[in-house]
């Protein structure tokens, strides 16, 4: 009957290390004391059974037991000592970095929009491909808006942009290609420039046209640039924005600031191109109006058009936006509608977004 007691009393002092091992503050230590010492614990149960045993036996079953509950009970001191101290010992150090005179820290809140996620990814695109972000004032004077864009006063082609006009005569820019000859004038060839940001046309709203939007403008100059280095780049650019090949066609299109013109589209990825009010049913998207610098804009830029040529892109943002998440109509990215500009991957968790650097 010793043998078994003994036994049990190996198993309590067992239980003790186990308990004492998984408590981390001095509050789990003390419920793991009481666990094991209570009534109904493993050493309180060995406690209540002294008074059933033979006589004879309870003397040294007595001893064994309270032996065991004496160590335990030191081996809980002890380990009580050592948390508590290890606890004061961070609380002073916490004490001691406390700056009161710090700003508070800054919880991130909200959603980056879906047109500036696009911005951020297309500008990480083009850097790793040599290009450097540029910027232009929105409101523009009619030389770099038009003239130096090879559309002098009386063109025809000022009538394919109605333009906000502004009372001291100036306009409110109607591309980014006005960045092009600012480019040029102030860093000459060759150069890679990007130059995101908002326009503004006089235009009747619908599904994929506003008066408000955001482009990128691109422009490479050097010497022998090709067709087919245009035409590599805007393929990269949609592959790496959407992570697969997407569908596209190359047609002619006219504009004055480069020769020959083209009009890149993509498949509208609203309908999958069977046809819709996006893409105004023919199941294409104008994206990338793009083309090799016209010998003029390059003149008034300050490069010699015999020794240099270059290509420039005007993309759409806003629409690469809409193809991206889904977003069936232009004016919801403007209007504040959350389910517009809360991208998809963020409506069923954290809304936050940096800007890789």
């Amino acid at each position: 009957m010793l043998e078994e007691l003994t036994a049990e009393v190996k198993q309590a002092l067992a239980e003790a290390e186990q308990l004492i091992a998984a408590a981390k503050t001095v509050d789990e230590l003390r419920q793991a004391e009481s666990r094991l010492m209570g009534k109904q614990g493993t050493l309180g149960k060995l406690l209540a059974s002294i008074g059933k045993l033979p006589a004879e036996h309870r003397g040294a079953a007595g001893k064994e037991i309270n032996l065991a509950k004496k160590a335990i009970t030191e081996r809980f001191a002890c380990v009580r000592t050592v948390i508590e101290q290890a606890a004061d010992k961070q609380a002073a150090v916490g004490a001691q970095a406390y700056d009161p005179t710090l700003p508070a820290p800054v919880v991130p809140r909200g959603s980056v929009h879906p047109v500036t996620a696009v911005q951020w990814e297309v500008e990480d695109i083009m850097a790793r491909l040599g290009f450097v972000v540029v910027a232009g004032p929105e409101m523009e004077t009619d030389y770099y808006n038009f003239e130096a864009l090879n559309i002098p006063a009386m063109h025809p082609a000022r009538d394919m942009q109605d333009t906000f006009w502004l009372t001291n005569g100036w306009l409110l820019r109607t591309h980014t290609s006005p960045c092009q000859v600012r480019a040029m004038e102030k860093l000459g060839p060759p150069l890679r420039v990007i130059a995101p940001g908002r326009v503004f046309r006089y235009e009747t709203e619908d599904a994929s046209h506003g008066n408000t939007f955001h482009q990128l403008e691109g422009l490479m100059i050097d010497r022998r640039i090709s067709i087919a280095n245009l035409i590599g780049v805007m393929k990269l650019i949609l592959v790496e924005v959407f992570k697969r090949d997407i569908k596209v066609r190359l047609r002619p299109g006219f504009f004055p600031f480069v020769e020959p013109g083209f009009e890149l589209d993509m498949s509208c990825e609203i309908c999958g191109g069977s046809g819709c009010a996006t893409c105004k049913r023919s199941g294409w998207v104008e994206i990338l109006p793009c083309g090799m610098v016209h010998p003029n804009v390059l003149r008034f830029g300050g490069i010699d058009p015999h020794e240099y040529t270059g290509f420039a892109f005007g993309m759409g943002l806003t629409r690469l936006a809409m193809m991206r998440y889904g977003v069936q109509d232009i004016r919801g990215l403007n209007s504040g509608d959350l389910r517009a500009i809360i991208r998809p991957e963020q409506r069923n968790g954290p809304a936050i977004i940096e800007k890789n650097e």
